[in-house]
C-alpha cells in the first residue's frame, strides 16, 4: 500500500497493520526518514516538498514490485509526506514482511535507497538564510547503483 500524504503518520499503526500479513511472516522490517538540519545549506529550519501526483505513486509501486521479485516481500508500505514540514518531523516510512530477516532488511532497504532517486519528489530546503531546491545526492546515486 502507498500513500502521498500532508498528514503525520504514527509508526507503530503502521508496524500493527504490518503484523496481519499472515502466518508466513517471520519479520519485519521498517525505516522512518525525519526532516534533519543537515542539508545543502546552514540553519536548515524545515523543507518543502512536492511530487507529480498519479507518477510518484506508480513509481513506488514499481519498486515494491521489483522487491517482491528479489525476496520474498509478504507485503509493503510505503507512507511519503508532502509539503511544509519543520525539523524532526517524519518525512517517510518503509515497511516490508518476509519470512525472513534477510529478506525484509534488504527489501526495506532497497525501497528506500531507490525511492531516494526514482520517485519524482522535489525537496526544497527552508533555511535561516533563503530557501533552495535540492539536487539529487552522488552517494544516493551511488547507492542505487549497488543493487543493480
Amino acid at each position: 500500500m502507498i500513500s502521498i500524504q500532508t498528514d503525520d503518520f504514527d509508526p507503530s499503526a503502521e508496524y500493527a497493520s504490518l503484523r496481519d500479513s499472515g502466518s508466513g511472516t517471520g519479520a519485519i522490517a521498517t525505516f522512518t526518514g525525519l526532516v534533519r538540519d543537515h542539508g545543502d545549506q546552514q540553519g536548515v529550519t524545515g523543507l518543502y516538498l512536492e511530487h507529480y501526483p498519479g507518477m510518484t505513486e506508480q513509481v513506488i509501486a514499481g519498486l515494491i514490485d521489483e522487491a517482491s521479485k528479489r525476496w520474498d516481500v509478504r507485503k509493503a508500505r510505503v507512507i511519503h509526506r508532502v509539503g511544509q514540514l519543520s525539523l524532526n518531523d517524519q518525512i517517510v516510512f518503509v515497511g516490508v514482511c518476509s519470512a525472513h530477516r534477510s529478506g525484509a532488511f534488504a527489501a526495506c532497504e532497497y525501497i528506500m535507497d531507490a525511492l531516494k532517486t526514482s520517485a519524482p519528489f522535489w525537496k526544497k530546503e527552508l533555511a535561516e538564510s533563503g530557501e533552495h531546491w535540492v539536487e539529487q545526492k552522488e552517494t544516493d546515486l551511488a547507492r542505487t547503483k549497488t543493487w543493480k
